[in-house]
């Protein structure tokens, strides 16, 4: 199966042995994002919602560099530090996905890297 590394320093490096994404014939598949800003490395002040924000504008960042938009995302995992914050999270999400959102799921974790508050990884169909 042809496969390709997506890489754009639009959105923060990968932290570990991973990449930003991978295509895979017609599926880009998505790391796990943080609310990292790319240009420091640092998770944004502001909470929740300012994470929300960054990490759904890293992706943004990632598909833009392989042609696409967030209207290619079919699937979203959504790991939150504390379900509490599934409100505020959701409202912004909202905000990116304001028509035809994906199929997504929200699960509690019992920690995320770096003392992120939110993760989300996703799945985009390349037509």
């Amino acid at each position: 199966m042809w496969r390709e590394t997506i890489q754009t320093t639009s959105a923060p490096a990968a932290i570990g042995p991973y990449v930003q994404a991978v295509r895979a014939g017609s599926w880009i598949i998505g790391s796990g994002q943080l609310g990292l800003d790319p240009t420091t490395g640092q998770l944004v002040p502001g909470g929740i919602e300012a994470e929300t924000r960054q990490v759904l504008g890293n992706i943004a960042a990632i598909l833009q560099s392989a042609g696409l938009s967030l209207s290619a995302i079919v699937k979203t995992t959504v790991f939150l530090a504390d379900l509490r914050d599934f409100q505020a999270m959701n409202a912004v999400y909202a905000e990116f996905f304001a028509s035809n959102p994906p199929a997504r799921s929200t699960v509690q974790v019992a920690a995320l890297p770096k003392g992120a508050r939110i993760e989300v990884e996703f799945w985009a169909l390349v037509e």
